[in-house]
């Protein structure tokens, strides 16, 4: 699909039928609807957190749902619903962090391969390929024995594996928009390289970039959520959802599950957003 600056009239009012058709359906809809819910509960979470999250009450330990805890309390008497929407916060920080890192790491050395072929094209490939072979989490646990527990050596080494995902596919992209007649057009115009790169190329490819974005998300979420869970991310009290189901499986045995079931819901359905948006914008593209 070409950027709206460079198509021609018919073209133009197709695309706006389908954003506009696009942005009818119901599951983009639902699904942009609860992303946009979750943002505005991490950015509002003082505001609409009851209770201190890491104030512990060893009198209200394991409590259920109630006027005072929504959701009852963990095993230090913490409130789980206040938790929970703090935990809000670094469990999207950290996911939004890996996807604008690679996404931006990976859409530079892609336009610029595509753009000059040859063995710049040729290495960052080879490159690419290599880091397949390394599994993100396994590079996470890694960075995390190199620089210590924490979210920005696990983010750091997500975002560097993430990075071929998004160099692969905007790469094979930006090779057929550098082929079609309008580069030719610009070039024929006398505007240098770089501003074909900015102001053309790279936007008739921000659309795949925008769903790569959209479905990385989903699996940086899960792949932080696992880190958290070996204790190898943010460390207590801080409340994250992958920290909250690992603190939580010790009540589980004990006849209260709610800690980790809660937060494995929200990641769930955070995934579950992000997938469903990410389809029906993939979906959308190929039409």
């Amino acid at each position: 699909m070409a950027a709206a600056s460079t198509l021609p009239p018919a073209d133009l009012i197709e695309l706006r039928r389908e954003r506009s058709e696009l942005w009818r359906d119901p599951i983009v809809l639902g699904a942009s609807g609860f992303i946009l819910l979750l943002v505005v509960i991490a950015v509002f979470a003082p505001l609409i957190a009851p209770q201190n999250p890491d104030t512990s009450n060893i009198l209200a330990v394991n409590q259920g749902p109630s006027a005072a805890h929504w959701l009852g309390t963990d095993s230090l008497g913490r409130d789980l619903f206040s938790r929970l929407v703090y935990g809000a916060r670094l469990s999207l920080l950290g996911p939004a962090l890996i996807v604008c890192l690679s996404s931006v790491l990976g859409t530079v050395l892609a336009i610029t391969a595509a753009w000059f072929g040859g063995w710049f094209d040729l290495l960052v490939s080879r490159v690419a390929d290599i880091m397949f072979a390394f599994p993100g989490i396994i590079l996470a646990i890694v960075a995390v024995a190199m620089f210590g527990r924490g979210l920005v050596a696990p983010v750091v080494a997500l975002s560097i594996a993430a990075t071929p995902y998004v160099l692969r596919v905007t790469r094979s992209v930006a090779l057929r928009q550098r082929n079609l007649p309008y580069v030719s057009a610009c070039y024929v115009e006398g505007l240098p390289s770089w501003k074909i790169q900015v102001r053309h190329l790279l936007p008739n490819v921000a659309p795949i970039i925008l769903v790569q974005a959209t479905l990385a998300f989903g699996y940086a979420l899960v792949a932080l959520a696992a880190i958290s869970c070996l204790g190898l991310g943010v460390q207590p009290p801080s409340a994250t959802w992958g920290l909250m189901v690992s603190t939580g499986q010790a009540s589980i045995l004990a006849g209260n599950p709610e800690q980790s079931l809660y937060a494995g819901v929200m990641i769930i359905l955070t995934v579950v957003a992000f997938n469903l948006l990410g389809n029906r914008l993939a979906g959308y593209l190929e039409t």
